[in-house]
């Protein structure tokens, strides 16, 4: 015998696909979603290191500035190979610049690549409707450069002329700077 499904207002059997009603959109309670908590943008690393058991160690000025906790799970873009991984964050020296890349991780993330190193959070559905992500801007050195929201990839292109280190507005080419 099929059980009733909550879903479905108790009813067995399949649930009706959702159809739009034109009500106003109402938060629910439950809903949880999983959100962009904080990045480090475009870092270099400075080590790679094969034999360690895993995770990337990274400067605990930059994990401060990013909120990122030691052990806590980060995902690792390497804007450089194209490569995306996921480990856990250990603290390194304040002010060092570190970001190494620890174990088997070591074979796409090499000393030199540019990184993106990002957190993500679980939150209610009320809270996420405004949410701010934290996004760390760092230097050739990792060093912080500044601390700013993220501006969206068509104004960016406009960001980047203006400082005259993209394409114009006139390019045919889209940017190889990364997220």
């Amino acid at each position: 015998m099929t059980p009733a499904c909550p879903l479905n207002g108790g009813r067995v059997g399949r649930r009706r696909s959702w159809q739009p009603t034109g009500r106003k959109r109402v938060t629910h309670p439950l809903v949880r979603r999983i959100l962009f908590k904080s990045k480090i943008h475009r870092c270099t690393v400075t080590q790679a290191d094969l034999d360690y058991e895993g995770s990337v160690t990274i400067d605990r000025t930059l994990m401060t500035a990013a909120d990122i906790l030691p052990y806590e799970k980060v995902a690792i873009w390497n804007v450089t190979r194209g490569t995306r991984l996921e480990t856990y964050a250990l603290e390194g020296e304040s002010g060092s610049g570190v970001i190494c890349v620890n174990g088997a991780a070591a074979h796409l993330n090499h000393p030199g690549d540019k990184v993106i190193i990002a957190t993500f959070a679980e939150v209610e559905d009320a809270e996420a409707r405004n949410w701010k992500p934290t996004v760390v801007f760092v230097d050739e050195k990792n060093r912080i450069v500044e601390t700013r929201d993220e501006t969206p990839g068509p104004k960016r292109m406009g960001v980047l002329a203006a400082w005259g280190t993209g394409p114009t507005s006139s390019s045919p080419h889209r940017s190889n700077s990364g997220n």
